[in-house]
């Protein structure tokens, strides 16, 4: 009888140990999976999204006097920018920040290229459009941009004088890349055809 009274208590110690062992290894993970939200980013992270931005409003002014090489080639280093974009300090945010923002440069990076294969200026725009479109402002909410402050503008009848597009602008002046200087209707009398939708400013 004493045997057995000690065997059920040893047993009984035995498992309240490896309840204390795994409930405590589960707290250890819960801790360890808890997401960190980066507030800044590096200076060498900010000064790439800055120079991706310059590179923006290179191929916009390049729009403005329909200079379909001028574009072509300002777009090609925008590509080369993009691509050099290091990601790496992003992965310390929550996992949906750093995949939105990845998802994101990888959609820009389809429209910058769609642009690059095009010989009409008209679907140029278009798939500039459509690039302007991904990143704002979804780029700019994920990244928690901390550049210049940037302008989003717009125009109802940006494409084919019926559709609506957005840009993005270093300064609040309306100077549109759609229809431009150079339009073969208008000339440059709907150089400032279009509106101030958004400010981007730094959070």
């Amino acid at each position: 009888m004493l045997k057995k009274i000690i065997f059920v208590s040893i047993a009984f110690l035995v498992l309240f140990f490896l309840y204390k062992f795994f409930n405590k290894k589960e707290s250890v993970v819960e801790i360890s999976n808890q997401p960190m939200i980066l507030k800044k980013h590096s200076p060498a992270f900010n000064e790439s999204i800055a120079a991706l931005m310059v590179q923006y409003i290179a191929i916009k002014d390049a729009f403005v006097d329909a200079d379909t090489t001028a574009v072509k080639s300002k777009t090609a280093s925008f590509i080369n920018l993009l691509n050099n974009i290091d990601t790496t300090e992003l992965k310390h945010d929550t996992a949906s920040v750093y995949e939105t923002i990845v998802f994101t440069l990888n959609d820009i990076r389809s429209n910058a290229l769609s642009l690059m294969s095009q010989k009409s200026i008209v679907e140029m725009r278009k798939d500039f459009s459509s690039m302007t479109d991904v990143m704002y402002p979804s780029l700019f909410y994920a990244l928690n941009y901390e550049g210049p402050t940037l302008y989003l503008q717009n125009c109802p009848m940006a494409i084919d004088d019926s559709l609506s597009a957005n840009w993005i602008s270093n300064h609040a002046e309306v100077v549109n890349p759609y229809l431009g200087k150079n339009h073969p209707t208008y000339k440059s009398s709907m150089l400032h055809c279009g509106e101030l939708k958004d400010s981007i400013v730094a959070k």
